[in-house]
């Protein structure tokens, strides 16, 4: 017998695991729109020797166009790796710029990993004797070169490392990167979601063939001028709508029947004339006696 009869066949796979984790061209067609419209594919004029790889063309104007197939597959590929953790608390998703702090606690709220947004404390994965000590199994990175010291501390702890990496980042002591553009709001807002919804789906929480029902607007950035101004205005509208409320309707006997034959486009009738009489004459049945006198009369 040959070599190869000797070897095991490879399990195969159910047909309902190949349709759960099978993905349309359709909706990757949509998908690849999304990023187009989000700039995921502009990198910058720089160019690490290590990223060239991820790199499609560079434009006349010197800034670099990223191969979103590539940035397709690499997504694929950190989901996966996410799902192998058993506990999601312990992949740890840290950004430091603001512009990924929005997209990384929605990105925790909905997969369960545990967020450090804003400044990264040296020595969270390194020192013990620290309040906000952690030891995560998994580093999920908005920016390598912002995101230094947790990449630092990540490399002494033995921790793997998934970073949103573009075309200028340094690949030190990063297991997978994810080219990318990590400058812009809306990028890194499409960028979390996308990897959101491929562990949910992952998972078995949502349905491959279902589109998500949560909005990609939420992940994104919104300046704080932006969000009072949004507050001011709705609270403007709030309190006009009460006022208006408060404006009484005009009082009509809509039960009084009306007569035959009345002309309803026609001006109002006007109003009937007093009783011809003399007014200076006393009316009849009123007492005309001193009302200051005393009483006639005894009352039982």
């Amino acid at each position: 017998p040959s070599c190869a009869s000797l070897l095991p066949s490879p399990p195969r796979r159910s047909s309902a695991a190949m349709s759960m984790n099978y993905i349309s061209e359709e909706q990757k067609k949509k998908d690849f729109q999304m990023m187009l419209a989000c700039s995921t594919h502009l990198g910058t004029k720089n160019l690490d020797y290590q990223m060239t790889r991820y790199v499609w063309k560079r434009k006349p104007d010197g800034i670099h166009i990223i191969n979103l197939g590539r940035t397709y597959d690499k997504l694929q590929l950190a989901a996966r790796i996410i799902v192998a953790i058993e506990n999601p608390a312990d992949v740890c998703v840290i950004s430091a710029r603001p512009y990924g702090q929005r997209s990384i606690l929605k990105y925790c709220q909905y997969t369960g990993a545990t967020p450090i947004a804003g400044r990264f404390t040296p020595g969270t994965f390194t020192n013990q004797i620290t309040n906000k000590f952690m030891e995560p199994r998994l580093l999920l990175l908005t920016d390598p070169r912002t995101d230094h010291q947790a990449i630092a501390e990540s490399a002494y702890a033995n921790i793997p490392t998934i970073a949103f990496c573009d075309t200028d980042s340094p690949l030190k002591h990063i297991d997978v990167a994810i080219p990318a553009n990590n400058k812009g709001k809306h990028s890194i807002g499409l960028l979390y979601w996308m990897l959101a919804r491929e562990v949910l789906r992952l998972r078995g929480t949502i349905h491959r063939s279902q589109p998500w029902d949560v909005m990609v607007d939420l992940f994104f950035y919104r300046d704080p001028e932006e969000v009072e101004a949004q507050a001011k205005e709705e609270a403007a509208a709030r309190e006009v709508a009460p006022l208006e409320m408060d404006v009484a309707p005009p009082t009509t006997d809509w039960d009084q029947p009306q007569p035959a034959g009345a002309d309803w486009g026609g001006q109002p009738a006007p109003p009937a004339a007093p009783p011809a009489g003399d007014w200076s004459m006393p009316a009849t049945g009123v007492p005309t006696g001193e009302w200051g006198a005393a009483p006639t009369e005894q009352w039982q």
